[in-house]
């Protein structure tokens, strides 16, 4: 049960932490920020809407909203799927690329200050190992 209430408790807070850093330095909250991190790491830096909703954790409709801002910004556009006329593609444009570098450092040390700072190299090692087993379960 202890260990269960700190997963939910952090789950809670961490994503709350890290929305305040990115808005005070970057004027983005971090469900945004998360869009552009996982299309930069794509090798083209776009990927299909759907497929992007279930990486992100959230809903089409949702995230169809969260683009629509970033295009306003102009670091994303969305395009037709060549495969299949019904589907939609999110790509990183060249500003939201200039814009993630930017805003990785300070992102990177808070997440670096809040979360890695206070575990050993073998904790890291563990942690990426259980979470590499629950992600599947949460994501397909």
């Amino acid at each position: 049960m202890t260990t269960w209430l700190n997963i939910t408790q952090l789950l809670m807070v961490l994503p709350t932490a890290l929305d305040r850093q990115l808005r005070d330095d970057a004027g983005l909250t971090h469900a945004h920020y998360r869009i552009l991190a996982m299309l930069s790491a794509e090798s083209d830096g776009s990927m299909r809407m759907t497929r992007l909703a279930r990486k992100t954790g959230t809903t089409t409709t949702r995230l169809s909203h969260a683009v629509s801002a970033l295009e306003e910004r102009g670091w994303v556009e969305r395009r037709a799927c060549a495969t299949d006329k019904r589907g939609q593609v999110a790509g990183l444009t060249d500003e939201g690329h200039a814009f993630l570098r930017t805003a990785a450092p300070g992102h990177v040390a808070e997440v670096r200050r809040l979360v890695f700072d206070h575990l050993t190299d073998e904790d890291v090692t563990r942690l990426g190992e259980i979470t590499a087993k629950l992600l599947p379960v949460l994501t397909d």
